[in-house]
């Protein structure tokens, strides 16, 4: 289980990076011979992926929903996750997505991507185990110029309502 760490805390990175969601959705329960192979397809890219991290990958969090599994990942670049997709364990995971369940409707898969240039984000964790973006760059007190979200993306203002003292 991980640490919970009390307090109000954000992320920092320097340079542009990319966030990318990744999924599937079971659509028809009793096909587990269409989407059980589709489910544990993930493991050998995310083995891949931790294992050779000069791809350009820095973590992923998972998310669980009732007939669906979701993956929030992170990326260097847009360049690098491309690279990705078009080689390695995802492009043998593709083409048996293709030729197995093709369009039958059996299983959904999705993603999405998102270029971010640098500076162009914020986020806020409170009372939280280091968690997304937090986990994959520098993990520092939401203090100061990253204490409200509109300071954090570069403006100025004051809390809408104050910070409390971090508690040990």
């Amino acid at each position: 289980m991980a640490k919970v760490i009390p307090g109000r805390f954000t992320a920092r990175i320097e340079g542009d990076f990319v966030v990318f969601l990744i999924g599937m959705r079971v659509n028809r329960l009793w096909a587990i011979h269409k989407w059980l192979p589709v489910f544990r397809a993930m493991g050998p890219m995310l083995k891949e992926l931790f294992t050779n991290r000069k791809l350009g990958f820095r973590g992923t969090e998972f998310m669980v929903g009732w007939r669906s599994v979701h993956l929030l990942q992170y990326w260097d670049s847009y360049e690098q996750l491309e690279a990705y997709a078009r080689g390695g364990q995802h492009l043998q995971a593709w083409r048996n997505f293709n030729r197995k369940v093709g369009t039958d409707g059996t299983v959904g898969i999705y993603h999405e991507t998102y270029k971010v240039r640098a500076g162009d984000y914020e986020c806020i964790y409170g009372n939280m185990p280091v968690f997304g973006l937090a986990k994959v760059t520098e993990h520092i007190p939401a203090t100061g110029r990253m204490e409200t979200s509109r300071r954090r993306m570069g403006g100025d203002n004051e809390p809408a309502v104050p910070t409390p003292e971090t508690s040990h």
